[in-house]
Formats: C-alpha cells, sequence, structure tokens
C-alpha cells in the first residue's frame, strides 16, 4: 500500500492551517514581565502537525533582560549574549544593525511533520507570528544556517532568507519590523502558499515550478470557484451602481483623481471623457457581473473591460477582508474549495496581459499613444481612452444593441 501523501489532500489541509497561540502569564511574578515564552501549534483540518516557540524579550519591563533571556538556555540565551552587555543593554553593533527596536522576539523550537515541512509553509507560520506578537519597534530573531542543529532549525533559517531576514552574525539572522522589505517578502510567500494550497501540491514542492492555474493538457484553467465567483459578482455589481451614480453626478463634466466613486479612480486620460464614455464604462461592469450570473468564468473582451475586472478584483479582495458577514451570506450554500478567495490567481490568469495598469504610471505619460516609442515597442493596443470599448476580437464582440442598464 502506498504511503505517499495524497496531493489534494495536501492542498486541502494547507487551506485549513491553523495556529493556536498558548502562553500563560502569572501576574504576581516578577519574572514574568520582561520575557514572555509563547508556543504556537500549528494545525491542519484540526490535525496537528507542528509547533515553535516565540520568546518575547521586552526591554523596558526587563531588569536584565540579558539575564533574563539567557535563564531560558538554549537559543534565547545565545540571542542573549549578542544582542545585550553585561548591563542589560542592547550593543552598540546591533542598535547599529536594527532600525529602532526596542524588544526582541527570538523564534525557535520548531518542529514540523514531514508532510508540511516547507520553507513556504514555515516562512508563512513565522510571518504570522510576528504579526501576532510584535509591532514595528522588533527585532525578530531567527538561527542562521551556521546556528542549525537538525533539519528543522534549518527550515527556519531558509524561512528568514524568505522573509529577508538580515544575517547579523554566523548564527543569528534578524528580521526588522519598522522596514517594508519583510512585510513586502511576507506579501510573497503568502501568495506563494495559497497557489500551492490552490494547486493541491504536495509536500516536496519545486521552487521553479510555475504550473499553478494550468490544467493537466497545459491550457490555462480560467473556471473561478463557486464561491470566488460569487464574491466577484457582488464586487462588480457593487462597482456598476456607485459608477452609474458617479454618471448621473458628474455627466460630462472633468473629474480630478479621487472625484466621484469609480470615475475619479480611473487613469487620468479618462477624467475628460463624454458622458456617453462614462457610461459605456459603468456598463462594462454590468456586462462582467452579467457573464458571471451565468457561468463561473468571465473573461474582459475589450479595455474598458480589462479595468472594470481590475477594479472588481481589488475590491472582491477587500470584501473578504473587510465584510466577512456579507461575504458569509454571499456565499452561503455554496461548496468550500482550497482556491476559493484567491485574488492574486485571478489577477494572473483572468488577463491576457496588464497593460491598461501603465497608464496609472505617471512617469509613462503618453504612452497610450499608439506614435509613442515605449508603445510600439511594446506593441500595445487600444489604450487610448477612445478606444478602451472596442473589442479585442471582432468575432467575440458584445451584441451592440445590448442597451444600458439605466437610460
Amino acid at each position: 500500500m502506498s504511503t505517499q501523501p495524497d496531493p489534494a489532500a495536501a492542498g486541502a489541509d494547507l487551506a485549513q492551517l491553523t495556529l493556536d497561540f498558548h502562553h500563560t502569564h502569572q501576574l504576581l511574578d516578577p519574572a514574568a514581565q520582561g520575557v514572555q515564552t509563547w508556543e504556537v501549534r500549528i494545525t491542519a483540518a484540526g490535525t496537528p502537525v507542528g509547533s515553535l516557540t516565540a520568546v518575547r524579550g521586552l526591554y523596558w519591563k526587563s531588569d536584565n533582560l540579558r539575564e533574563r533571556m539567557s535563564d531560558e538556555q538554549s537559543f534565547p540565551a545565545l540571542v542573549a549574549a549578542q544582542l545585550l552587555d553585561d548591563e542589560g543593554r542592547f550593543t552598540y553593533a546591533f542598535e547599529e544593525f536594527i532600525e529602532s527596536a526596542s524588544s526582541i522576539l527570538v523564534v525557535d523550537g520548531l518542529h514540523m511533520e514531514e508532510a508540511f515541512a516547507d520553507p513556504v509553509v514555515v516562512a508563512v507560520v513565522v510571518a504570522a507570528v510576528i504579526d501576532r506578537l510584535t509591532d514595528n519597534c522588533f527585532a525578530v530573531v531567527l538561527p542562521a544556517e551556521n546556528a542549525c542543529t537538525d533539519a528543522d532549525s534549518v527550515l527556519l533559517a531558509e524561512a528568514g532568507t524568505l522573509l529577508s531576514a538580515r544575517e547579523f552574525s554566523d548564527e543569528l539572522q534578524i528580521i526588522d519590523t519598522a522596514l517594508a522589505a519583510p512585510e513586502e517578502a511576507a506579501q510573497r510567500v503568502r501568495m506563494r502558499l495559497r497557489s500551492l494550497a490552490r494547486r493541491g501540491g504536495a509536500a516536496a514542492w519545486d521552487e521553479d515550478d510555475e504550473a499553478d492555474g494550468w490544467d493537466e493538457d497545459g491550457e490555462e484553467d480560467e473556471e473561478l470557484t463557486a464561491r470566488t465567483a460569487a464574491v466577484l459578482r457582488v464586487a462588480l455589481e457593487e462597482l456598476s451602481e456607485q459608477a452609474w451614480q458617479d454618471v448621473a453626478a458628474w455627466g460630462g463634466a472633468p473629474l480630478r483623481r479621487g472625484q466621484g466613486r469609480v470615475l475619479g479612480s480611473l487613469p487620468p486620460i479618462t477624467f475628460r471623457q463624454d458622458q456617453q464614455w462614462r457610461r459605456q464604462m459603468a456598463r462594462c461592469f454590468d456586462d462582467l457581473a452579467g457573464d458571471l450570473a451565468k457561468t463561473h468564468t468571465v473573461r474582459p473582451l475589450c479595455t474598458g473591460e480589462e479595468m472594470a475586472l481590475h477594479l472588481g478584483i481589488d475590491r472582491a479582495k477587500s470584501l473578504t477582508r473587510n465584510r466577512p458577514r456579507l461575504v458569509a451570506e454571499t456565499v452561503e450554500g455554496l461548496a468550500e474549495d482550497r482556491g476559493d478567495f484567491d485574488w492574486d490567481w485571478c489577477s494572473d490568469v483572468l488577463f491576457e496581459d496588464h497593460d491598461v495598469l501603465m497608464l496609472f504610471d505617471a512617469s509613462l505619460d503618453g504612452i497610450e499613444d499608439s506614435g509613442n516609442d515605449i508603445n510600439q515597442a511594446l506593441g500595445l493596443a487600444n489604450l487610448a481612452a477612445a478606444d478602451w470599448f472596442e473589442p479585442f476580437r471582432p468575432d467575440e464582440a458584445r451584441d451592440p444593441d445590448r442597451g444600458f442598464r439605466h437610460p
């Protein structure tokens, strides 16, 4: 009987990874004021698959943080010896290395079951621990390669590298939470994990494998999950209402950035378009929402629909983050799927290209002009506002007599 993990099951488990933070604080214990030890339990679909330890060293609440952390022994003691002097003050080398840290988070003691022993998984776990236990004045310390004594500590070291940790010494690497690079890196590994969960890959993922979103015949799979399609449709319908309100309020009057609910969020080349142009733009949201009402696929057929879909995906992402009750009502009764609400995947596969987004870049002013050197070099088409509603493929054009939702 095969003991290899089932890829689909692994993907489903990845989508259900959960962290349980456990910390016991004795109110009158003076030793508890400066150092907190958190045990983080990692489960997948309710089954324990790993754990790690996070030790918070709070500089201003400690009598002598070096002594207190040294008392923890093992890796926290090594950290204390390198970052703090005998009096419990941060060393000059550490203060020069870090932006503005006033506290330390030491992450170690990792244990991961083999099926989940992957640096991407561990990096996302560490990023979540950082979000939960730090602010922007922390130095997060992980083992560097030379401090690794087993496979799990190697995973932690690799995760630190993925999260833009910088090597402080042969044994320590540090993530400075005051810097933007670690948060950007965290977003990248979260996107990677979502893609792995969607694809249903097993743990031995190939970092060079970019097959996400392609079916077994090598064709791109553009079908959305039922729940994703439902939320995206709600987002497009919401934007449609707002766009039509803008048309009623502004007509053909010139706009500035930020005016209106939707029209003022378009590229500047659209701000002086007339009312009929704006009616066609509002109809793009209606057409895409109508497609989703019939099927779980959506495909923009002109530049205006590309822009509408970009805005729709952004709004759908916002709904899943900020309107969980509305989302729950929208998807009630629809089957869950590990690919639900993977908005980055939607941005990747629902467009032939993202050329229209270049219109937001002020440094590329004029790129919509067919005579522009960059336009010609890149072979761009239909970026001028007047061409936004020209179909990419005449044989796939929408019915020109379909009319408008509002007179």
